[in-house]
């Protein structure tokens, strides 16, 4: 199965305020958001556009716990997708590499703080 552009492999994001996460991601990658029915109202399933089955979660987390966030989103332009981050608030704390293959990545931080990559495999 081919991964999409805007999609990752299951993931969780701890958020003191897991409104602005889902703001946040919604608009970068146009996922969508849905209480976990099995949690109780601490955990959000998050989907990816067009899909049924959800792919990670946002854990709403109380102010002393620390927000988090570890995955990997395949992009179609690394930079392009850089600068639409940061305009939403976010900020780039690799810019855009290119690895010798053609592995082309950056790490961001969102606006809650929390980490996360950004990456466009070499040409085939």
């Amino acid at each position: 199965m081919t991964s999409a552009f805007g999609t990752v492999a299951w993931f969780q994001v701890g958020s003191a305020d897991p409104a602005a996460a889902q703001r946040f991601y919604g608009t970068l990658f146009g996922w969508t958001f849905g209480a976990d029915p099995g949690s109780g109202e601490g955990y959000d399933l998050i989907r990816y556009a067009n899909t049924e089955v959800p792919s990670g979660g946002i854990a709403h987390l109380d102010e002393s716990d620390t927000p988090h966030a570890i995955f990997c989103v395949l992009v179609q332009d690394v930079a392009a997708t850089c600068d639409q981050a940061v305009a939403l608030g976010a900020k780039v704390l690799v810019p855009s590499v290119t690895t010798p293959d053609g592995l082309t990545f950056a790490h961001l931080l969102d606006t809650d703080a929390n980490r996360f990559m950004v990456f466009t495999p070499a040409p085939a």
